[in-house]
């Protein structure tokens, strides 16, 4: 009997399509709430509605498997962890990011990083074989 593999969707591994869900619902949520964050005295209104439009673009990026893509959304999480660990840390950040979303918005960019490192690692070892 010849096993099936993981699961996909159209083409994709569950994993690969659960991220670019995960990241459409999110990207699409900072670039709402970032536009009614515009009228704010801080510059986090706008970080947020950039930060958005970052994830969404990068979504098209790993939906299709492209290095930008990866590596785009490790290089975002990266600096999401750091700007919020700052934040959490009460040291200087982005002015207005809320110290209760740091910590979610950590864990996520962990998961994410770990991830799309496991699949950069895969991609690699791929290519070389």
């Amino acid at each position: 009997m010849k096993a099936s593999g993981p699961p996909k969707f159209r083409g994709k591994s569950l994993g690969i399509t659960i991220l670019v869900v995960a990241q459409i619902l999110i990207g699409s949520a900072h670039v709402f709430f970032g536009f009614l964050l515009l009228s704010t005295p801080t510059i986090y209104g706008a970080y947020t509605v950039i930060f958005g439009s970052s994830i969404l673009s990068l979504s098209y990026g790993i939906w299709h498997g492209t290095d930008w893509g990866l590596k785009g959304t490790i290089a975002i999480s990266i600096f999401v962890i750091i700007v919020d660990s700052l934040t959490v840390l009460n040291l200087p950040s982005i002015p207005g990011i809320p110290k209760i979303a740091a910590f979610g918005e950590i864990s996520y960019s962990l998961i994410v990083t770990l991830f799309l490192f496991q699949k950069t690692e895969t991609r690699t070892n791929t290519k070389t074989k």
